[in-house]
């Protein structure tokens, strides 16, 4: 006879032991990964910071001296030797990040932060039209993926937590938007699934390193959409502005598209015509200052988000009524040749300039408010390029409230639809595909399905 059957309690007590070693084995697991998540994301958010500084000091002194221009190519050329020699995997950028959660092996290299943190500085600074996204999520996966090798992660899906933190930390930071950050981290990795179980760790990461960005008196832009709001509820929805969103979504949409695929196949030419890296980013130098001589203006330079001079088009004076027609070609040409070249940067601040530009057109044709469609333009083109309208859809209501919601969401949902099966980052996985595109058979990626799509039209009879 056991003992539980001469005293039915001691069953319960064992049972009540085994329950409270579990939870405090969960309580003891939380702690451990919050102080390293914690300690992680403070140096990023921190990192982020140092970079940012950079940046605007990097401009204060572009704009004071505008023959710094001239040096484009040969800092260009120093950054090109400076991957050529030191670079090795780092040179895959994001997508080495994305490749890494996917499948954790060699890790990101600690190189990459310090590499990519003066690459983009000194893109700036000569006046070469790039981002900052870019450099703040290989800041984060980098410095994630050195505290994983301290704090001696070998547990694939742990490797895995951290670096999905690490995106989450220097996206959150560097815009200053830490939950779309966090969704960010789930969503980019692949099309059409969301990956939950970092979703506390990422969102956790992206408010840590927010904070400790702002802890450094680090500010950044604010947007405002004026048009008005119900007063009592918030928020309504008016039928036919909502369709015009939608309207709008898939010409922006289309627009990702078009910045994706122009950069990738002028990117494949440079490489083509220039087989020795350091060389590329010279000469794209040299054709980013005959585009300042043919179009006549410096105003697409650099980010984009301010301008010492009150008649440059900027991001934030494409919320204004004052359309501006060309601005959103002119600021895709400069930034795709710049980025195609080899300069190191991002997309991303590019896509909301040129976003937001072309919000501001569509607004005069639709006969729509243009701080309105600015904004829709603004998260919309990014969640057709990248392919994450969640993440897209959470920031433009972190950055224009939540007001506008729906008019968010279906741009940004269309620009997602919209956009193919094309992006910015080529290792996103095809998760579920939007469309039954025959170029998809047998493609796991967006690199492999793009590469379908050029061999179906080279197979295509003229």
């Amino acid at each position: 006879m056991s003992t539980s059957q001469i005293d039915p309690s001691a069953g319960d007590r064992a049972h009540i032991a085994s329950f409270a070693r579990l939870r405090l084995r969960h309580v003891t697991l939380a702690v451990q990964w919050l102080i390293m998540l914690g300690i992680m994301a403070m140096a990023v958010g921190s990192l982020c910071a140092l970079f940012l500084w950079l940046l605007d000091k990097a401009t204060e002194v572009r704009f004071a001296h505008p023959a710094i221009l001239y040096g484009l190519p040969l800092g260009g050329m120093v950054v090109g030797l400076a991957y050529h020699w030191f670079g090795k995997s780092a040179e895959a950028g994001n997508n080495l990040i994305v490749d890494q959660i996917h499948e954790p092996g060699g890790g990101v290299p600690l190189r990459m932060a310090p590499l990519v943190l003066i690459g983009t500085v000194i893109t700036h600074f000569f006046g070469g039209s790039a981002g900052r996204e870019g450099t703040a999520v290989q800041l984060g996966g980098s410095l994630a993926s050195a505290f994983g090798r301290i704090f001696r992660l070998s547990d694939i899906a742990d490797v895995r937590m951290m670096l999905m933190a690490g995106v989450a930390a220097g996206f959150g930071a560097v815009f200053g938007t830490p939950i779309a950050g966090a969704v960010f981290a789930l969503e980019v990795l692949t099309i059409g699934q969301v990956r939950y179980r970092a979703l506390v760790p990422c969102l956790f990461a992206a408010l840590v390193a927010d904070y400790s960005c702002h802890a450094w008196g680090i500010h950044h832009m604010l947007y405002h959409i004026g048009y008005a709001v119900d007063p009592v509820t918030g928020f309504h929805i008016q039928p036919l502005l909502l369709l015009k969103a939608g309207l709008a979504g898939v010409v922006f949409g289309l627009a990702g598209l078009l910045f994706s695929e122009a950069s990738h196949g002028l990117g494949g030419l440079f490489r083509k015509c220039l087989p020795w890296a350091p060389l590329r980013p010279f000469v794209g130098g040299v054709l980013v200052i005959a585009l300042v001589w043919i179009c006549g203006t410096r105003e697409y330079l650099g980010l984009g988000v301010w301008s010492p001079n009150p008649q440059d088009v900027t991001i934030a004076k494409l919320f204004d009524p004052q359309i501006h027609p060309w601005a959103w070609a002119l600021k895709l040409l400069f930034t795709v040749v710049t980025l195609s070249a080899g300069f190191k940067g991002g997309e991303v601040t590019p896509l909301f300039f040129i976003g937001a530009a072309l919000g501001n057109v569509l607004s005069w044709i639709l006969g729509a408010p243009t701080d309105l469609f600015a904004g829709l333009g603004f998260v919309a083109m990014f969640a057709g390029a990248a392919n994450t309208p969640l993440a897209c859809t959470l920031m433009g209501i972190e950055l224009f409230g939540a007001g506008q919601a729906a008019y968010i969401a279906a741009a940004c949902f269309v620009a997602y639809l919209c956009s193919g099966h094309s992006g910015i980052y080529l290792s996103q996985r095809i998760g579920i595909p939007k469309t039954g595109d025959a170029a998809l058979s047998g493609a796991e990626t967006l690199r492999e399905a793009r590469a379908g799509r050029v061999r179906l039209h080279m197979r295509a009879p003229s």
